[in-house]
């Protein structure tokens, strides 16, 4: 019902910076929230960041500071600025949409691929 795309990932150089974006569509209800995931190879999804309708947001504490999320809500669109970015931060991020109803779904969509190389 809802569509989530993701755009921005490439390869870039140690210290370079990208930004991400995600555009929600289609959905009949209201957004909550919408975040960002993230899962290298061989690991674990986690947490990268999230944020409400609202304006609030939410962290991996690990990664504030170098991670930024935005919101623009007439745009249903997210976007994550990534600064510094080292090797480790090499995976394919992912775009969730929490309509905020545990009787619905969470959507998500397909991944954008960071790779962070010299």
């Amino acid at each position: 019902q809802v569509q989530v795309t993701e755009s921005g990932g490439g390869l870039v150089q140690p210290g370079d910076s990208l930004r991400l974006s995600c555009a929600a569509s289609g959905s009949r209800f209201s957004i909550y929230s919408m975040g960002w995931y993230r899962q290298a190879p061989g690991k674990e999804r986690e947490l990268v960041a999230k944020i409400t309708w609202g304006g609030s947001t939410l962290y991996q504490p690990a990664l504030k500071g170098r991670f930024t999320i935005s919101r623009d809500n007439d745009k249903n669109t997210i976007y994550l600025q990534a600064n510094s970015l080292k090797p480790e931060d090499t995976a394919v991020y992912y775009c969730n949409v929490d309509l905020g109803d545990p009787g619905l779904p969470e959507y998500w969509g397909k991944g954008t691929l960071v790779t962070v190389s010299a």
